[in-house]
């Protein structure tokens, strides 16, 4: 996936996966999932999509500052 946010070209395929979160089920309208994503210079950012009920209704990128990535990363252990 190859995304625009601002003017931050973000790129899917040249990131590192972090983790990876499912919060209901596939089907489910308030389902969703997260991808934390992290790039070679250490940027980043999480990726949501889920159901038209769920906080993704639409798919969402959001950049991270480090200490938010590591403390999304603890509340999802």
């Amino acid at each position: 996936m190859k995304k625009t946010v601002g003017k931050k070209v973000y790129d899917t395929a040249e990131m590192t996966e972090v983790k990876r979160v499912a919060h209901g089920v596939y089907g489910d309208p308030a389902g969703y999932e997260e991808i934390l994503y992290v790039s070679e210079n250490g940027k980043y950012f999480l990726y949501g999509i889920g159901g038209e009920t769920s906080p993704y209704p639409t798919e969402k990128l959001v950049s991270l500052a480090k200490a938010k990535a590591a403390a999304w990363e603890k509340e999802n252990a």
